[in-house]
């Protein structure tokens, strides 16, 4: 066989796995940028030991071992990817001072283009959970120990058996089990939404109906519908800001301080999807030229009274991972015209 045919064999066989390969990586670094990174690692020296594979394990438990190490290894001597919910602190007051930490790692929202092409109904869902890259999972997975970690994805999200779980990670399965036991102890306390009961979520056409109702009072700017749309516990956090805040209340104070947007069509939500959910690129209005320019991206979370959580990304730089423009796109820009007419914009604005 020639190293073509090789080649072309290869990519057969590891090519369909790049998606939840992506998702497993995300999982462990939680962060996007790393895990293609650490997929194309895997993928190399997955080729370069492809002569040495067997088959005595599927090609997709043998990449999946490749990756972990790859994760691992990567994981050495490097701190976590913290959201500002996790950082040990109370919630902050919104009539305080923000405090911005660009140089801490944050964790990083995942683009569902990245691991199902643009739709998370494609038939490889059926392997990739949209719970298994949920946001406050992968926030709370990243309080484990990296070990920790493999053996909760590798097991409780993946479905692999104790035995193949400890022949992945090179220890026991009594090691695997010990381990299984205290990391879904620590998941329970810091994600609590792993153990909501789906039958109390809206229906889809409810949802769409909420979802609808929150970008008209985002770009409407009125404060008051969007607290109402809260549930009355909602938490919210924006990092690099390293502070967060709770209750549909409180959060209404603090965008009403803190927000630059003044009336309806300053802001304007553009839909797209991340963690295996609905998220909003927010488009905020320049004044000095009237240009909308990138300003955060949004991941709400929906649950029964409301939207319970809203992680707003001020890293700018995702939008181009998100294929995104810096600039709000020209089919958007007559409904920014729109809103702003309708509102009575005068000079000032």
């Amino acid at each position: 066989m020639t190293l073509a045919t090789d080649g072309d064999v290869f990519s057969t066989l590891v090519e369909p796995l790049r998606g939840e390969l992506t998702a497993h990586c995300y999982r462990m670094l939680g962060s996007v940028h790393d895990a293609e990174d650490l997929v194309q690692e895997t993928f190399i020296r997955a080729w370069r030991s492809y002569d040495k594979f067997e088959g005595r394990s599927s090609v997709r438990t043998w990449m999946y071992k490749i990756a972990t190490n790859v994760c691992l290894t990567a994981l050495d001597g490097r701190a976590r990817r913290p959201m500002p919910t996790g950082l040990g602190q109370p919630a902050s007051d919104p009539r305080g001072t923000l405090e911005s930490r660009p140089e801490v790692t944050w964790l990083e929202p995942l683009p569902d283009a990245v691991i199902w092409g643009g739709s998370p109904e494609d038939p490889e869902a059926a392997t990739l959970d949209h719970e298994s890259v949920r946001l406050a999972f992968v926030a709370a997975l990243q309080h484990l120990t990296p070990p920790q970690r493999a053996a909760v994805v590798l097991f409780d999200v993946l479905s692999m058996s104790a035995s193949e779980v400890a022949e992945l990670l090179g220890t026991t399965v009594a090691a695997v089990n010990s381990s299984l036991q205290r990391a879904r102890a620590h998941l329970a306390k810091l994600d609590p939404e792993s153990e909501r009961d789906s039958a109390r979520q809206p229906d889809d056409e409810r949802k769409r109906e909420l979802l609808a109702q929150y970008v008209d009072a985002f770009e409407r700017y009125d404060v008051e519908r969007i607290v109402a749309l809260l549930s009355a516990d909602a938490v919210w956090e924006m990092p690099p800001f390293t502070g967060w805040y709770s209750g549909a209340e409180e959060i209404g104070d603090l965008i009403r301080l803190n927000c630059p947007a003044e009336r309806a069509g300053d802001q304007i939500l553009v839909e797209t999807t991340a963690n295996g959910g609905p998220a909003f690129a927010l488009y905020m209005r320049d004044p000095a030229d009237g240009v909308h320019r990138a300003f955060h991206l949004q991941v709400p979370v929906l649950g029964e009274g409301g939207f319970t959580h809203v992680s707003a990304f001020f890293d700018t730089s995702l939008f181009a991972r998100f294929g995104l423009p810096e600039e709000l796109p020209e089919e958007h820009r007559g409904r920014a015209q729109a809103l702003r007419a309708g509102s009575g914009e005068t000079s000032h604005g």
